[in-house]
């Protein structure tokens, strides 16, 4: 199956603002999270669209690529397609060898190693608060018995006999248009201009092996489903001598039973009764930080908020903190005993009304309310 335009997927333009993309990201991956939708494979799926949408829109590099030449942009393929309509010369692959040598783009120097990418889940009041955490990756790194070289201990990578350690091989051929010198990438060295003799034991000349690091992380006060955090240099270890790619740690925050978020603030439904609603009370809500007390006026109506200053989530960026929201439900009882059936009665006979059925129906009503 072909896949969805992101900005289809998270339902936002394509001059859409980075603010807008990543609000658009939290309101989608609140809705088809697995852990609100447990079983439901369709709504799995969704979220895993959701998240590869957001993690190529969100990075402005990515973006920019996708933008450009679409999924095939960011898939390693962004430029494939030039090598079409270049037949009858081998593809362009093989006029830069002819012209320049194969040696022009391998990379001799020392390369920055890969980044890696790891999921954290945590909790909500992990994700309001901030926490510490170590977590395992599984990362490739510098052999320690050979220290990257790739040669057994005691031993050194030696000059490439065939090349003499320049990592290409020239090569001069006849042509109809002169002579021209051709350049290639040395096959015995591969272009390095090393050669190892005798390889380690440890990494099998390789030097590296890949190894589970435990790494220490701290998560900050405020992030949510979505955050990307970026810890340096605890990537992949670099390639003869580059530095060492990074981590990136993608959050995912569980619901909580009581408390939603919108934003910094946080949403609580809070149940009373008939009579807390109609007499007014004081009740003990909680927060993220304990519980808190509020007052409930009289005649209070069902779905009347309640705003506690302060009571929300710190923001990221450390812009204040936002609130907590509490909002009343009044709930009506299922059971009631005689005496208190009784007193109902004589409250709606008190009001006006008649709970038996004998009072007027809608439509006389209607019809006194014009006629008089």
């Amino acid at each position: 199956m072909a896949k969805r335009d992101y900005y289809e997927v998270l339902g936002v333009a394509r001059d859409a603002s980075q603010e807008e993309i990543k609000k658009a990201y939290r309101k989608l991956a609140r809705q088809y999270h697995p852990d609100a939708n447990p079983g439901d494979k369709n709504a799995e799926e969704k979220f895993k669209e959701i998240a590869e949408a957001y993690e190529v829109l969100s990075d402005p590099e990515k973006r920019a690529s996708y933008d450009r030449f679409g999924h095939a942009g960011v898939n390693g393929q962004g430029f494939g397609g030039f090598g079409e309509g270049f037949g009858d010369f081998g593809g362009l692959g093989d006029i830069f060898d002819m012209f320049f040598g194969g040696a022009a783009r391998a990379r001799r120097g020392p390369q920055k190693g890969a980044d890696i990418r790891v999921d954290v889940e945590i909790s909500f009041k992990e994700a309001a608060f901030g926490v510490e955490k170590d977590i395992r990756v599984p990362r490739v790194e510098e052999c320690e018995s050979c220290r990257g070289t790739g040669a057994a201990p005691g031993t050194s990578p030696v000059k490439c006999p065939l090349c003499g350690g320049t990592g290409q091989v020239q090569f001069s051929q006849s042509t109809p248009f002169g002579r021209i010198m051709q350049t290639y990438t040395c096959d015995r060295c591969r272009g390095t201009g090393r050669i190892i003799e005798k390889p380690c034991g440890a990494c099998h000349g390789a030097g590296q092996v890949r190894r589970a690091r435990s790494i220490h992380i701290k998560i900050p006060p405020g992030v949510d489903t979505g955050t990307r955090l970026r810890v340096a240099g605890e990537g992949e270890a670099g390639i003869r001598g580059g530095p060492r790619g990074d981590l990136y740690v993608y959050i995912n925050v569980r619901p909580h039973r009581l408390f939603k978020r919108e934003g910094n603030d946080i949403i609580c439904e809070m149940p009373i009764s008939f009579a807390q609603a109609a007499l007014g009370d004081e009740l003990e809500v909680p927060t993220l930080e304990g519980t808190a007390k509020i007052r409930i006026p009289e005649g209070t109506q069902h779905g009347t908020e309640f705003r506690l200053r302060g009571k929300g989530i710190p923001d990221l960026n450390g812009y204040g903190r936002g609130d907590q929201y509490v909002r009343v439900k009044v709930v009506t009882p299922t059971r009631l005993t005689e005496r208190q059936k009784q007193l109902l009665r004589e409250f709606a006979a008190l009001s006006g009304e008649n709970p038996a059925g004998e009072s007027k129906g809608f439509f006389e009503k209607v019809r006194d309310a014009f006629m008089g």
